[in-house]
């Protein structure tokens, strides 16, 4: 089998999406770092317990061919912690038999500088804050919510989007909060041959789509989903813009407005990215979430 990609596709994660670090991030914020940095070292012999995005992670990884000479998918940490309260985490990755060998510790200050120098593909993080600062480095990135749980599903891994404001730009979306729903869909229409402007996870899916060409379609271990609350007319200018892109997406679904979380149950997404609050959280029920805080819907936040 030929892989297609000359570079791995890289994903940065911060530890407390890969692990569940609930219970010393309460320290770090009622008793400060120096409690914090105790806590963690008092613990590193005690194995972490797998967070939101691990499962995610394992099916990465699982992409890798361990006869291959190089890999399809790295990992990367990207964390807040120092190299000595790190220790715990990477105890914890051996454990766990992740092939994940390099990292970035901060020590206490915003992580999200290395994503960049580590050419990451998609970043994936805890922090509301270090996810705006890569989203505007034009690197894709989403804040996984930390109170999920969900347990690893075989087979492909499976990756959803909503469309606008995520894999487009918010050019349309823009229309349809300021002029409405008629406005929207009439400029759709008028604007079908007309490919939307690229959104900061267009880049990252067409990662995933040089991905999947390593594979026979009907072989590949990734599949894709846009699921979005668009309908038609609407629809038109979406497979159009994706068709011009040459990017695959190998299930759509135009939902006019129903709500997507039995949609991505059915699915069986491993993680689905939107920009919305409200589909995240109602989306968090049945599958991993990341928000992506990027948008007319997030100008305020």
């Amino acid at each position: 089998m030929i892989d297609l990609r000359c570079a791995p596709l890289v994903v940065a994660i911060s530890s407390r999406a890969l692990f569940d670090l609930e219970k010393g991030h309460e320290v770090y914020v009622n008793e400060g770092v120096d409690a914090y940095c105790r806590y963690q070292v008092e613990h590193e012999d005690d194995l972490l317990e797998p967070g939101v995005a691990f499962p995610l992670v394992q099916k990465f990884l699982a992409l890798n061919d361990p006869n291959a000479e190089g890999r399809r998918v790295e990992v990367v940490l990207i964390s807040r912690n120092s190299a000595d309260t790190g220790l715990r985490i990477f105890n914890s990755i051996a454990h766990y038999g992740l092939d994940i060998t390099r990292a970035a510790f901060s020590g206490g200050d915003s992580p999200f500088r290395y994503v960049t120098p580590f050419s990451a593909d998609l970043y994936l993080s805890a922090d509301p804050a270090n996810v705006r600062q890569a989203l505007q480095s034009q690197v894709a990135a989403a804040t996984i919510l930390p109170s999920s749980r969900h347990t690893y599903r075989q087979g492909q891994l499976r990756i959803a989007f909503d469309g606008d404001a995520v894999i487009f730009a918010d050019d349309s979306e823009r229309i349809y909060q300021t002029e409405g729903l008629a406005a929207f869909a009439a400029s759709e229409k008028k604007m079908a041959t007309t490919p939307m402007t690229a959104g900061p996870f267009r880049k990252f899916l067409h990662a995933l789509h040089e991905l999947q060409a390593g594979w026979p379609r009907n072989e590949a271990p990734i599949r894709t989903a846009l699921i979005t609350a668009r309908s038609a007319p609407a629809h038109e200018r979406v497979i159009r813009t994706l068709r011009a892109w040459n990017v695959r997406i190998d299930e759509a679904v135009f939902l006019g407005g129903l709500d997507k979380s039995e949609f991505l149950r059915t699915f069986g997404a491993d993680i689905f990215f939107d920009d919305q609050t409200g589909h995240i959280e109602s989306a968090s029920r049945y599958v991993a979430t990341g928000h992506v805080p990027h948008g007319v819907t997030n100008d305020a936040a």
